[in-house]
């Protein structure tokens, strides 16, 4: 299966694989980045093996996506971004979305053990 298909017909499925895996981590980097006009916290999951990188990103405006890049067979890379509905957000822990709407608001990224972000309220 391709990755486009992946993220489009899985993407509740590689949302709880990449929290599964933040939340394991001992600290937990969430990341402040901006382009242009537009400004995110973001926390990552690299599966070198497989040149794949998947992102949780929040948004200045609270909205979420599921960022997907990889490398195809010719080295070039491609980008896959999935907006979460309200039941693809409703996944993620409570910790993490206080903590990467904290990382926005400042403008500033946080390390923290993957355990405090795992809190569901």
């Amino acid at each position: 299966m391709n990755y486009e298909a992946l993220v489009q017909n899985h993407s509740a499925e590689l949302i709880e694989k990449l929290i599964t895996h933040v939340v394991s981590q001992d600290p937990v980097e969430v990341l402040f980045n901006f382009e242009d006009n537009d400004q995110w916290a973001i926390v990552s999951m690299h599966q070198y093996e497989e040149d794949l990188e998947m992102s949780l990103r929040m948004h200045a405006n609270q909205s979420m996506d599921l960022f997907v890049g990889y490398y195809d067979d010719e080295d070039e890379f491609h980008e896959i971004v999935h907006v979460l509905t309200e039941a693809e957000s409703a996944l993620l822990p409570e910790g993490l979305k206080k903590i990467m709407r904290k990382v926005v608001e400042d403008e500033k990224g946080m390390r923290l053990p993957g355990n405090f972000l795992s809190a569901k309220k």
